[in-house]
């Protein structure tokens, strides 16, 4: 059997990574506000991303969305503002699969060569290399001037004249007009900037449904509005017109999933779907982050992901999956390699570091996911997140150390975290239609912590300050360790059940966990109170002593974070007991020696 490695994932949002300008005027331009470009990825910063404990990069908004700026000198038909979120675009809202974002390209006549040239450098350092696929929906505007030869744009061959047909690539409301929403809370189009690059007004006959799935050809504000739902097969009256899996499926193999579907009679949309996801796998990408994976029927993903795994085994799955009742559904029906903990350990995690919630939740979260718990990626920030810094999460970035080694230890699942995380970016501008405590998606922006650490390009941290190098020091040697740890990859048992039940003064503040392998043991203790140190004589439980083939006698415990907390344990009739002193907010992972 092949040895897993553990995995961690480098988000970066691709147009903010390498932008230097500081500005930050609301719904400012590219050029008053600035962008970073596929070239900003440089072999050093790479290298730097790399060197912080990373095996791949998930470069967010790299396929060509809909967006505020002027190409048309390039072929590059203009986009709506009524249609599009913020001046820079949703990445969510893709208008042409088969290129990349003309912003991120010193020459967009030649983007996609500067992104296939990104690719080689990725791998030159030896990361892989991850962007995202958006199946649930296009942008209302979608036009593809890029696609192959012999493909076909989504909707070119539908017949608008009905509301469904399987074939079909959207939904329509025939007769109807789409209508943009009513604008509420006193947005204005643009931040009510008349300079735009069309006056014309966008027209959408029939109206398509939103890709949220509102059938209303005036969508609400809060609908995904710039956005229009692609057709799987699915009738309005959630009827489908396809194959469904036999019962026995969860239990077979990619290559069985992918000869099931051979010669099959599948809808349109999953054709053109996997034409667009053969396209980026031949370009070298080393895997994908679907998009709302949820709202896409899951025997589709047994045909595509069989698809990818039939051509490269060690292609990069990753889901967008919120409802856990759906998890084992997409993981083994679905062929998924991994689905976001978010539901689970993040909104957990995120309610015991705001002193909403206790340690003890975690254990029935592990117990519920225990035979999933390598599929689980875990998390503490991501585009969609409120970043740990900003007043509305945490406040200080400190504050989520304790668990973030609990993320990063608790499982063999990757560990994924958001460029900036690292240095304690808060998100405190007021960017345009994205708000504050979450790093703008839609808008041109500066991400300042991040900028520090670029340092005009050095990427040294030069321009950090003590507690920020501080805070990225802790980052690196947590990913590290990971990566290089036996024991983390190995078995794992909580111990916090226990302590709880017998051990004086240990409490809901706090969380303990080992893993182990045939070459590692670990102790990992975990204290979340903001201002208290705790102390406790902390139980290894007989039966992991038992389980570990120790014999009674005195043993030492060093910390491999830092190796600044040295202990001993001692082990008496088969019960390990070691004196444990955590401050707040303090972690140890204790290697037994």
């Amino acid at each position: 059997m092949k040895q897993r490695k553990k995995i961690a994932i480098y988000q970066v949002f691709t147009r903010l990574f390498g932008n230097a300008l500081n500005t930050n005027k609301p719904w400012g331009s590219i050029e008053e506000n600035g962008i970073g470009k596929f070239n900003g990825f440089s072999l050093k910063a790479l290298q730097k991303i790399k060197e912080l404990g990373v095996t791949h990069i998930w470069f967010t908004g790299v396929l060509h969305h809909a967006l505020i700026n002027d190409y048309t000198k390039w072929g590059i038909s203009n986009d709506f503002p009524e249609i599009v979120k913020g001046r820079a675009g949703s990445p969510y809202a893709i208008k042409d699969y088969y290129n990349v974002n003309p912003d991120l390209a010193e020459n967009p006549a030649e983007r996609l060569n500067e992104f296939l040239d990104l690719i080689k450098r990725t791998h030159q350092i030896g990361l892989k290399l991850i962007i995202d696929i958006v199946p649930n929906h296009v942008a209302r505007n979608y036009m593809s001037i890029s696609k192959p030869k012999g493909i076909s744009d989504f909707g070119s061959n539908d017949d608008k004249s009905i509301v469904y047909h399987r074939n079909n690539n959207f939904y329509y409301n025939p007769g109807e007009y789409f209508k943009a929403p009513e604008w509420l809370n006193g947005y204005q189009v643009l931040g009510g900037d008349s300079n735009i690059n069309s006056n014309e007004n966008f027209v959408e006959f029939p109206a398509k449904w939103t890709g949220n799935g509102s059938r209303l050809s005036q969508p609400h504000f809060y609908d995904w509005y710039e956005t229009v739902k692609l057709n799987y097969g699915i009738s309005p009256e959630n009827v489908k017109d396809f194959d469904s899996l036999p019962e026995n499926f969860r239990c077979k193999t990619n290559a069985e999933h992918f000869h099931f579907w051979k010669n099959k009679d599948i809808p349109d949309t999953w054709k053109k779907m996997r034409e667009i996801a053969l396209y980026w796998q031949n370009m070298g990408v080393d895997g994908f982050r679907y998009d709302m994976a949820e709202l896409v029927p899951v025997e589709f993903w047994s045909y595509l992901n069989s698809c990818l795994k039939m051509i490269n085994p060690e292609f990069l799955l990753l889901a967008e999956v919120y409802n856990p009742a759906d998890y084992r559904n997409f993981i083994y029906n679905g062929k998924m390699d991994y689905l976001y903990d978010k539901v689970e350990l993040y909104d957990t995690l995120k309610a015991i570091i705001r002193g909403e919630e206790n340690t003890d939740r975690i254990i029935h979260i592990q117990n519920n996911l225990s035979d999933i718990e390598h599929h689980m990626l875990h998390f503490l920030e991501n585009h969609d997140e409120q970043r740990i810094a900003s007043p509305e999460f945490a406040g200080n970035p400190f504050d989520a150390l304790p668990a973030m080694v609990l993320s990063a230890c608790i499982s063999t699942s990757p560990t994924m975290i958001y460029f900036g995380q690292e240095v304690g970016e808060p998100a405190a501008e007021n960017a345009g239609f994205g708000s504050s405590s979450r790093t703008s998606i839609f808008d041109y922006i500066g991400v300042p912590n991040h900028q520090r650490w670029m340092n005009n390009n050095k990427f040294d941290g030069g321009q950090l300050s003590d507690e920020e190098l501080k805070l990225r020091e802790y980052y690196k040697s947590l990913l590290n360790f990971t990566l290089n740890s036996t024991a983390i990859i190995g078995k794992y048992q909580e111990i916090h059940g226990h302590n709880r039940a017998y051990t004086h003064w240990y409490n809901n503040h706090v969380f303990s966990f080992c893993r182990y392998s045939d070459s590692e043991k670990l102790i990992i203790i975990c204290n979340f109170h903001h201002t208290d140190t705790f102390g406790f004589d902390l139980e290894i439980p007989s039966y992991l002593i038992t389980l570990w083939k120790m014999t009674d006698g005195d043993y030492l415990l060093t910390d491999q974070l830092f190796g600044n907390y040295h202990t001993n344990m001692s082990i008496r009739n088969a019960l390990g007991k070691t004196r444990i002193t955590i401050a707040a907010l303090e972690s140890f992972i204790l290697k037994v020696i």
